[in-house]
């Protein structure tokens, strides 16, 4: 276990022509994380560095990043080291960088990660998977990449549990994730480990994000649909709903919050995020339950955290929306 007052390095691995989105996107979220953190009173939970097998290095959108650090002989305190994807693990070909940075993984973290209880850990995004598979360290763990890269994956990595169509997959002190901005859902789900779901909340909002997939979430997630118009009183009531889904709401309370009526607030919802304002309350609070679940809640719990009045009220909407029950789903995580 990591002392919560000894800050985690996370270890940016850069390699020519990485995906800027894989990197930026999950350091942003650790950076605003400390932002929020230091607003409160309290310390930066994360230190963020950046090396690589070269000291400048092109992405795949031209810019370069300069400045890297050279890949550490040794991890001295506990880090999670970050590796982003290429085009060129996409296409197969094997560059020295990979080589090099395969090379260094199998040095420093085939032995640290064998261990349930390392303080070090390992974070892929989209087809950063296939170096560490390279490297050796995903054999025996469950994983996923992006949904082109899969059969790639499967082949480097044969006794790896290979998870399709998953937003992200964490397993022990390994944690990979699929396309791009999954990196980012990655971040936010461990930002809520270390330093709480309501601060993650605040980090996502931050982000816009505005709603947090999960590790059981598929990679294209359909509540994300919802969130896909520009209307502005429609996206101040799902924030709201977001924000605090355990409030006691109703039809007059998310009007308010609109400065509509009910009657239109209803139209507006089903015109531009194509359900009605409390199917959207129901689904967010049966969301928010199974995040709740997968965190080790009980159902009760979940029920509370949620927004349900009960844990039989959750079960009831929860066999509605999806079949089984919130239980058979928490014994799944």
């Amino acid at each position: 276990m990591i002392a919560r007052t000894q800050p985690i390095e996370l270890l940016f691995v850069v390699a020519p022509h990485s995906l800027l989105l894989d990197i930026a996107g999950p350091a942003e979220a650790f950076r605003l994380a400390n932002v929020h953190r230091e607003a409160r009173g309290m310390p930066p939970r994360f230190r963020l560095r950046f090396a690589g097998p070269v000291a400048a290095a092109p992405t795949s959108v031209g810019l370069s990043i300069a400045g890297l650090e050279a890949l550490p002989s040794r991890l001295n305190v506990p880090t999670w080291v970050v590796v982003a994807g290429q085009p060129s693990t996409h296409s197969g070909k094997v560059t020295p960088a990979i080589v090099a940075i395969t090379q260094w993984l199998t040095r420093l973290l085939v032995k640290p990660l064998a261990s349930e209880d390392s303080p070090h850990r390992l974070l892929t995004i989209c087809s950063g998977s296939l170096l560490a598979a390279r490297a050796g360290l995903l054999e025996g763990r469950r994983c996923t990449t992006h949904h082109e890269l899969l059969h790639a994956l499967r082949v480097l990595a044969p006794d790896a549990q290979v998870i399709d169509n998953r937003v992200f997959v964490v397993d022990g002190p390994v944690a990979s994730s699929a396309g791009i901005t999954a990196g980012i859902d990655l971040a936010l789900h461990l930002i809520a480990d270390e330093c709480g779901e309501a601060l993650a909340t605040s980090v996502a909002h931050d982000m816009v994000v505005y709603l947090r997939r999960s590790q059981r979430d598929p990679e294209l997630s359909p509540f994300l649909v919802n969130r896909g118009h520009l209307h502005a009183a429609v996206h101040r009531v799902q924030d709201a709903i977001g924000a605090e889904p355990d409030r006691d709401w109703d039809m007059a309370a998310l009007a308010d919050i609109g400065h509509v009526t009910e009657r239109h607030l209803l139209r507006l919802f089903v015109e531009h995020a194509g359900v009605s304002p409390l199917r959207y309350l129901q689904s967010i609070r049966l969301e928010r339950a199974r995040q709740s679940l997968e965190r080790g809640a009980s159902v009760t719990q979940a029920a509370e955290v949620a927004g349900f009045r009960s844990g039989l009220q959750l079960r009831r909407a929860w066999s509605r929306q999806w079949g089984g029950s919130p239980r058979d789903a928490a014994r799944a995580v």
